[in-house]
């Protein structure tokens, strides 16, 4: 048995592998010539089998009605389920709404539970996170925009924000927004408030279109404005000016879902690498896998895809058993490597393919179109790669500049 593998995941692995072969992947040709929407209704259809697995809100503790897993086990999960597009949502395992109802079962009130947290675990409703903004870097939060003015008993939210993955047909955004812009402590001024779709004011603007694929539902990335949006103060998550702190407890676990879901479709990238250079034809006798290149890519994707798997689950062991100060160069160098790691293989399967590769007859020209952002949301490759440079360089003596 593996290090990080325990006999339950080891019984549960299997079933979901089967789960995702033999009920989402034939779902994708679909997908892949129409949108989220029209596999919508089916995926549904499929959770009450997650149910009897006891695999739904699998992220949840027992005392929240999950099944109690790990974080290396969790991890371990989503790489099975990241194996298909389809996967986390079929589970109720998807972002945005698997942080927000981490979120919620920690600051939610009574109001908040009954209207917004416990649809969510049913998976009647969907939510999203509003906080990305066109017109300041999100690299740095600090320069946040998006304001929620108090007038009485009201938070009067103003702004404009991008990227809110999901909104298409959601029930609730939780915005950040800032409240306190006198506050001394930068990180002090921003809080996270409900803001529900269908209130005056709001304004889903577009899906925005990803190299060419606007999505739906789901599946897809919105601009939005906040027209002058009245929420009552009991909108907002936890303490006013904590926004940014809320935002950080949901960062770290969160890395770990996003690179084992990577690892997922890494390995199903190559699979389907390895299978077209064993089979594919390119003179009497002889197959793409007799070509060094190609044999040197397949070597180079098992070692890398290895390497970055025990990397996140060595990250999502500390980050349980330490906390995630002592795991913070852990999820850094996670951040970076597993997306890098995620990108090559995807684009040297897409070149053993040829022109198949980057049509839609396969799932790889989706997989590049969507997870190209790996390296940019979340924290940016450069920026984690500089945070974890620093981080080292102080223990050498080297003194922050200014």
């Amino acid at each position: 048995m593996h290090r990080y593998h325990t006999e339950r995941i080891d019984a549960l692995l299997p079933q979901v592998r089967r789960f995702v072969e033999d009920r989402l992947i034939p779902l994708e040709p679909e997908l892949l010539q129409a949108d989220f929407e029209v596999v919508h209704e089916r995926l549904r259809a499929l959770r009450p089998e997650v149910e009897r697995m006891g695999l739904w809100n699998p992220y949840l503790s027992e005392a929240h009605g999950g099944p109690g897993l790990s974080l290396t086990e969790i991890g371990l999960l989503s790489a099975e389920m990241g194996r298909s597009p389809l996967g986390h949502f079929t589970f109720n395992a998807q972002a945005p709404d698997a942080g927000n109802i981490e979120l919620l079962l920690q600051y939610a009130t009574d109001d908040m539970r009954d209207r917004y947290l416990e649809p969510l675990l049913r998976g009647e409703i969907r939510s999203c996170f509003s906080m990305t903004e066109p017109a300041t870097a999100g690299s740095n939060p600090l320069l946040l925009s998006t304001t929620a003015r108090r007038e009485g008993d009201e938070y009067v939210v103003s702004g404009h924000k991008w990227f809110t993955t999901a909104a298409d047909g959601a029930e609730f955004a939780i915005v950040m927004a800032v409240t306190n812009p006198e506050a001394d402590n930068p990180y002090a001024r921003a809080s996270m408030i409900i803001v529900p779709t269908d209130a005056e004011g709001f304004e889903l603007v577009r899906n925005i279109s990803i190299m060419g694929h606007p999505g739906s539902g789901w599946m897809s990335h919105s601009e939005i404005k906040y027209h002058d949006v009245r929420v009552p103060v009991s909108n907002r998550i936890g303490p006013e000016g904590k926004g940014f702190l809320l935002a950080q407890q949901r960062l770290g676990p969160g890395r770990i879902h996003h690179c084992m879901r990577w690892m997922g479709i890494a390995e199903r990238s190559f699979e389907m690498l390895c299978r077209r250079a064993a089979t594919r034809e390119i003179a009497p006798g002889v197959m793409l896998g007799h070509k060094q290149m190609v044999q040197a890519w397949i070597a180079e994707s098992r070692a890398e895809i290895d390497a970055a798997r025990g990397l996140v689950l060595q990250a999502a062991d500390r980050l349980e058993r330490e906390g995630g100060k002592a795991a913070a160069e852990d999820i850094s160098a996670i951040k970076f490597y597993a997306s890098g790691v995620l990108h090559r293989v995807i684009d040297r399967a897409i070149q053993v393919h040829g022109a198949l590769g980057v049509t839609d007859d396969t799932i790889l020209a989706w997989f590049y179109r969507e997870e190209r952002g790996a390296s940019i949301y979340d924290g940016t490759d450069e920026t984690h790669k500089a945070s974890l440079a620093r981080k080292i360089l102080k223990r050498y003596g080297l003194k922050r500049k200014g």
